[in-house]
């Protein structure tokens, strides 16, 4: 590789900066205050700009279970938070825990009918009766439809579903491996059961979540990661989404995810529309909001066919709008080139809401500082 002399500055500069810092990504999350209330659990508010009064429905963030709730708000420059936020929405996330790690080992059953129930209607509280834009991405999008089917009384204005698999067929790769029947005295047997659980389930970090297996055999450590920060010194934005991305995969949660991975794709039973959920039936043709879906053109986790059925599985909705944006599972969220794609998508979405309900201005709340 040869680089101009912008490009040799530029790596200089990265160089120098990581020698210095030990990165070069803004890994502060939005400021945000928790939401006072008995049904608020986790709920947490973000600070709009110095200046700015949010107006319109507010947007509610919901992550996958179990799942770190920095999906959102990966890193400042490529956030999708920080962008919802600026934009002058009244904006909130559904985090167990404040720190960002997957803490909350809540089954299935508790997102459906309590967590998140209990978040949307202190959302809606908290922003003076009005419906809340739900923005969920993978099996976060998942449980939105989920809790709007169960309830249809919920106070939901509409629902954004990023990168949701509801047909685990489709995808390529399947719920869970096998692992594969080595030698049982063989060193490999570990790296094959690694191996088995990195792609077990549909989920984010891939192929972020192998090279997280790896890293015990040193491969990432020795070989991939200094590779892939070499080859990229003049880029200081794909170092940064690197770091971000690589802290983000740190903090998975392998057990409960695949605890309710099997509770949601046994048999398949979301692409017939619906499944059982405690002896009771949550079917998806009682979703009656409008539903923007969004599939990732390179995403191998939740592929494109795997997202599509639900233009088939909403009957009720008012409207189903679908989409393919580029990108991977976590990059279609939140990748470099989301920024010109998903976001869009999204921002018209959330600016066709605000026509529906109206632009009521909120109450000031504190202003963003950091």
């Amino acid at each position: 590789m040869i680089l101009s002399p912008r490009g040799v500055r530029d790596a200089a500069g990265n160089a120098f900066q990581l020698v210095r810092h030990g990165r070069l990504a803004d890994l502060r999350p939005m400021p945000a205050d928790p939401v006072e209330g008995g049904a608020a659990r986790g709920v947490r508010r973000y600070r709009p700009p110095e200046g700015v009064v949010p107006a319109g429905p507010p947007v509610l963030f919901v992550p996958p279970p179990a799942a770190p709730a920095r999906c959102y708000d990966l890193r400042r420059g490529c956030s999708l938070a920080e962008h919802v936020v600026r934009a002058g929405r009244r904006s909130y996330l559904l985090d167990g825990d404040p720190a960002g790690r997957p803490g909350n080992a809540a089954g299935l059953r508790e997102w459906v009918r309590d967590l998140l129930p209990g978040a949307i209607r202190a959302v809606s509280r908290d922003a003076g009766g009005q419906p809340v834009q739900l923005v969920g991405w993978s099996l976060g999008g998942v449980v939105a439809l989920l809790a709007a089917a169960d309830d249809p009384g919920l106070p939901i204005a509409s629902i954004a579903a990023i990168a949701a698999p509801v047909d685990v067929r489709a995808a390529r790769l399947p719920v869970r491996l096998p692992a594969p029947r080595l030698p049982a005295p063989a060193p490999w047997t570990g790296l094959a059961r690694a191996a088995a659980d990195a792609f077990a389930p549909p989920f984010g970090g891939v192929p972020g979540a192998l090279l997280k297996r790896f890293r015990g055999t040193g491969i990432d450590a020795h070989l991939l990661r200094p590779y892939r920060t070499l080859a990229h010194l003049d880029n200081a934005d794909f170092l940064a989404q690197v770091e971000a991305v690589d802290q983000f995969t740190d903090q998975l949660a392998g057990r409960a995810v695949r605890r309710i991975h099997r509770a949601l794709f046994q048999d398949n039973a979301l692409a017939a529309g619906g499944l059982d959920l405690d002896g009771r039936r949550v079917e998806l043709r009682r979703v009656g909001v409008p539903v923007l879906a969004i599939a990732g053109r390179g995403d191998g986790v939740a592929p494109v066919r795997s997202v599509l059925p639900l233009i088939r599985l909403l009957p009720g909705a008012p409207k189903v709008r679908f989409e393919v944006a580029s990108g991977g599972h976590l990059d279609v969220l939140t990748g470099r080139s989301a920024r010109t794609t998903t976001w869009a998508h999204l921002d018209r979405w959330l600016d066709e809401g605000t026509v529906r309900h109206g632009i009521r201005r909120q109450r000031r709340a504190p202003a963003v500082t950091g």
